[in-house]
């Protein structure tokens, strides 16, 4: 009985039509992706951290190999502004015990025949101990975490092209 149960489920999902999203990326990017990060004078450290976040991702959701540019498909040139930490929570004495990191990327995305520019955004909230200075972990740690949600942010915009592309062939 659960072999059958087992067999009806996979032909169920099979016939639906579900595509992952990852494959609708590769669609726009490829197989074999080399990313470059811009180094900010302002912030330099930050660049290791974006870079780092940025191959992860290559990797894990687009599941396609990391390469050097003379080889790759699709080249990722990714250039960080300058973080912001907003405060957005206060003690009952009015110290700041939360702060939300923002981080804005722009993604140029460049193949043979194209390039095109993405601008993302990612948020991380953290929170402190009332009047204590943001510590360079927790600094380091916010960056980390927001560029990993604004690069999120960009492979939705990718997955959405190459399922306009789909629609379209």
């Amino acid at each position: 009985m659960r072999i059958f149960t087992f067999i009806l489920a996979a032909l169920l999902l099979s016939g639906c039509g579900y595509v992952p999203s990852a494959k609708f990326s590769r669609a726009v990017v490829g197989d074999k992706i080399s990313t470059s990060v811009k180094i900010s004078l302002i912030d330099p450290e930050n660049t290791v951290i974006i870079k780092d976040a940025v191959d992860a991702a290559v990797i894990q959701v687009f599941h396609a190999s990391l390469v050097p540019k003379h080889m790759s498909q699709t080249h990722l040139v990714l250039s960080l502004s300058n973080p912001s930490y907003s405060p957005i929570q206060y003690d009952s004495d009015g110290f700041i015990v939360a702060y939300r990191t923002t981080v804005s990327l722009n993604i140029l995305r460049k193949t043979a025949d194209e390039s095109k520019s993405y601008n993302v955004k990612g948020t991380y909230d953290f929170s402190i101990t009332a009047n204590a200075v943001i510590t360079d972990k927790e600094r380091f740690d916010a960056i980390k975490f927001s560029s990993e949600k604004a690069i999120r942010s960009f492979v939705a915009q990718v997955s959405a092209e190459g399922a306009r592309k789909n629609k379209s062939h």
